[in-house]
């Protein structure tokens, strides 16, 4: 059996596949559909990440390929009715990268708090700004998380120790798991107006759950993270809202279309 592994996934599934009998193909990048294709004649295990485009062009011409592991929380990059009606199995990582999505969440909301960006790009412009304005100290502020999935609640556990106040904006977590956590329910708009800090955690929505409207209802100066799915922000309007000085800063991991282009604002 032939199993095809993409973008980067650790050598150490490549040993166990091979230990199993397998003949392993590896590559360090995602593949375009044309490629793709191609590559996965006479496959019948694929194993991705989250920038292959898994179409249902691409499964049509693949049959015989057995099943997909996405090395990933998410399955949006692949066609599941596709996959479906071809009796192609799909299986995720749900919990394998939590604690590394929180650790860049912390990076970002202190890096941007504290405006080491900033500093940064001046002192390697050759300017010397000791100045704190702007410059905010994480503890005592207010963090505000769209959904409480364990993304979510790994996050609230660790930032409890910064002495941060935690909001959650939730439809699907019970009062007991937000009590554990430290976290006050409260609705989405009312999180937007009384949080420092907002962080993403949800599923993305069509239109952008966080459009033009209600980035304006964010509080002056806040502070917007999304480490969860690019679609949540409208992000021609949040640049908008960042050149205005309406909002303080973001800190995006994901986009809604990836590679950026060269004119994404």
């Amino acid at each position: 059996m032939k199993a095809l592994l993409l973008e980067n996934i650790h050598p150490d599934a490549e040993r166990l596949l091979v230990n199993r009998g397998f003949e392993v193909t590896m590559a360090t990048e995602a593949l375009a559909e044309d490629a793709l294709i191609e590559a996965l004649q006479g496959v019948d295990y694929l194993g991705i990440r989250s920038r292959t485009q898994l179409t249902k062009r691409v499964i049509d011409a693949a049959p015989g390929l057995r099943a997909v592991g996405a090395f990933c929380i998410g399955t949006n990059q692949i066609d599941l009715d596709a996959a479906t009606e071809a009796g192609v199995a799909v299986f995720n990582a749900p919990y394998s990268n939590t604690r590394s999505v929180v650790e860049l969440a912390i990076c970002e909301i202190i890096a941007l708090a504290r405006r080491l960006t900033d500093r940064n790009r001046d002192m390697h412009a050759g300017v010397w700004d000791k100045s704190a304005i702007g410059s905010h100290e994480v503890r005592g502020r207010t963090l505000g998380l769209v959904g409480f999935g364990h993304v979510a609640r790994a996050l609230a556990r660790l930032v409890a120790g910064f002495d941060m106040k935690i909001l959650a904006a939730t439809r699907h977590a019970d009062d007991a798991a937000l009590a554990d956590h430290g976290a006050e329910r409260i609705d989405l708009d009312a999180l937007c107006a009384r949080s420092d800090i907002v962080s993403l955690h949800a599923l993305p929505s069509t239109p952008p759950l966080f459009h033009a409207a209600r980035l304006a209802r964010m509080k002056p100066g806040a502070i917007l993270i999304n480490t969860a799915r690019g679609a949540l922000v409208d992000e021609a309007a949040l640049s908008a809202a960042l050149a205005a000085g309406r909002l303080g800063a973001a800190g995006l991991d994901v986009f809604a279309h990836e590679p950026l282009p060269p004119d994404h604002p």
